[in-house]
């Protein structure tokens, strides 16, 4: 009897227990046999954890994306498009621009009153302003807003985790913010009158809208986006009433460009904001790549805009007087 035990443990009890655990086929024995099927059944236990854990996954990515574009979607049509961004980025402090304190800001170094007064009743080339001088300053404008969109997107670029569905939204916006507020400064050097940034509420006058809608696309090379701000430049160089001007712009002859550009940001912004997404996975070093990309990619943009409005009837009229034959359709 003391054979069978040591320290109180009954050692034929105890093996006939590990037998019992131990011999998964049954014959008796706890052979190699045993061991195989103990392999297959932790490979089978480790699999279902796995697949848990990603469904589990998945499950947040998706519902974090289900999250960015219902914080994204500012016109309620379920989609994430230029319109929103259009809206939300309008909707930060800032990026509105009077054009009248602002030529008249950036001409006071240079110039007299009564030119200054000239170029805000008509325009920077009916004041006789030269060409080189608002070129100047486009550049100048273009690398003050480029400046400030890669400082504020590398400070959106740092949180990670749950954080950073959150600050998507905030930084696509403050970005395309920085390119509105550029664009509503290149537009008044070169010729457009004030544009209406308030809106109603949340909404903007369909024409403003689609002003900047063909701004945009002209910025990043879209098919057909420089012809369309070329119609728009003439109309307004040949005094198109505004109301005939807002049909041409939603129902008439530069509505489809419009419609194109529109379609052709639908999709590449649905790509941008989720690769943001994954991005901001990335805590600093999202931040850091982040801001670079944004200085590099701004002023291109930029300056596709510049070089489209800077050769138009409101900017250099004695090189287009052929454009006022043009006809704009409203219907």
């Amino acid at each position: 009897m003391a054979d069978r035990k040591k320290n109180g443990i009954d050692l034929k009890e105890l093996g006939a227990k590990a037998m019992k655990i131990g011999d998964l086929n049954g014959d008796g024995v706890i052979d190699q046999k045993d061991v195989q099927i103990a392999m297959s059944k932790m490979g089978e236990s480790t699999s279902k954890v796995v697949k848990n854990a990603g469904d589990s996954a998945g499950k947040l990515v998706s519902d974090a994306k289900t999250s960015v574009i219902s914080a994204v979607d500012k016109n309620g049509n379920g989609q994430i498009d230029i319109e929103d961004i259009i809206i939300q980025g309008l909707s930060f402090p800032g990026i509105k621009i009077n054009r009248e304190e602002f030529l008249r800001k950036e001409f006071m170094k240079n110039y007299q009153q009564d030119v200054i007064d000239d170029a805000v009743a008509n325009n920077p080339a009916h004041a006789k302003i030269p060409a080189s001088d608002i070129d100047k300053i486009a550049e100048d404008v273009i690398q003050r807003e480029r400046l400030a969109v890669s400082g504020i997107s590398t400070l959106l670029g740092t949180p990670g985790g749950i954080a950073m569905v959150a600050t998507i939204p905030t930084d696509i916006a403050q970005y395309y913010g920085y390119m509105l507020r550029a664009t509503q400064e290149l537009l008044y050097l070169y010729g457009f009158p004030q544009i209406d940034t308030e809106g109603n509420g949340q909404v903007l006058d369909s024409g403003t809208m689609n002003i900047l809608i063909i701004c945009m696309g002209v910025m990043y090379g879209v098919a057909g986006a420089n012809k369309a701000l070329q119609l728009v430049s003439t109309a307004l160089g040949k005094g198109i009433e505004k109301k005939l001007l807002a049909a041409a712009l939603t129902k008439g002859t530069i509505y489809p460009f419009v419609k194109k550009v529109a379609t052709w940001f639908s999709v590449s912004l649905t790509k941008d904001v989720f690769a943001g997404f994954f991005k901001k996975a990335i805590p600093v070093v999202g931040g850091v790549i982040g801001g670079a990309i944004t200085y590099a990619s701004f002023k291109p943009c930029c300056e596709r805009l510049k070089d489209s409005l800077k050769d138009t009837l409101l900017s250099n009229p004695d090189g287009h007087k052929n454009d006022k034959d043009i006809v704009i359709a409203g219907e």
